[in-house]
């Protein structure tokens, strides 16, 4: 390794230190703002679902059954079904358009 990776490595430490520590450093009281505490509150939620939607969709061998199972398991939650017969849902729809579709 050179110099200059030593450089690149010990910039990025300080960054990821820096990340964690400063807020536990800087803010010693609770936050009362609604919009931040609120903003904070959803941050993970968004995080997983920018990393799982597009992996969802490109997961198959075509992106429509991933696009229509991603639907339909959306639409099956939201009218109460359980994650396995979620599951069980999303997999069919990509069983039965793939066998239509890729051909």
């Amino acid at each position: 390794m050179t110099y200059n990776n030593w450089i690149y490595i010990a910039v990025m430490a300080a960054v990821s230190y820096a990340i964690r520590v400063l807020p536990l450093t800087l803010i010693r009281k609770p936050i009362q703002n609604r919009f931040i505490q609120s903003f904070l509150f959803y941050v993970p939620y968004v995080t997983l679902a920018v990393m799982t939607f597009p992996a969802i969709v490109n997961a198959t061998q075509s992106p429509l059954a991933g696009a229509a199972a991603l639907v339909v398991g959306i639409a099956a939650a939201w009218f109460g079904a359980s994650l396995f017969q979620v599951s069980v849902a999303c997999c069919a729809v990509v069983f039965v358009l793939e066998l239509f579709l890729v051909r």
